[in-house]
């Protein structure tokens, strides 16, 4: 399946109502969480034995088109939200209708640029919360 077609939009934390489309997503990242491999051993096991313990929830960045030339940019209201410390809801959803939704604190970097390079930001995801996953119908 191709990446095109997928979104994220966002809304404040615990905020009814619907979602806001981030316009101008380029790039999704790898969602999921690895575990820990936790090593538990016996003194009669001929080898090691593992088991999966917690995993850490990975910092997760999307990469979009550049552009702050309005006051509602996602641009601009994600670096907003970096400024404020605020924790937002995000929801990414696929072409096939898999929808992931988690709380996050995001950070805002601009890319550089070049000779014929695109100047594009990366938003980056300190997720707050558990991935909630929803299967398309």
């Amino acid at each position: 399946m191709l990446a095109n077609g997928a979104t994220l939009e966002y809304k404040e934390k615990g905020a009814t109502g619907e979602y806001t489309d981030l316009p101008g997503l380029k790039e999704i990242p790898e969602i999921g969480i690895e575990p820990e491999k936790v090593e538990n051993t016996n003194l009669k096991n001929p080898h090691k034995k593992y088991e999966n313990g917690i995993g850490d929830l990975p910092e997760m960045v999307y990469k979009f088109q550049y552009d702050n030339t309005e006051a509602d940019s996602p641009y601009r209201k994600m670096r907003d939200a970096q400024a404020a410390g605020k924790v937002l809801s995000f929801k990414e959803t696929l072409s096939d209708g898999s929808i992931t939704e988690y709380d996050a604190q995001v950070s805002v970097k601009r890319t550089g640029g070049g000779v014929n390079g695109v100047i594009d930001f990366d938003l980056t995801m300190t997720v707050q919360s558990d991935l909630t996953f929803t299967d398309p119908a």
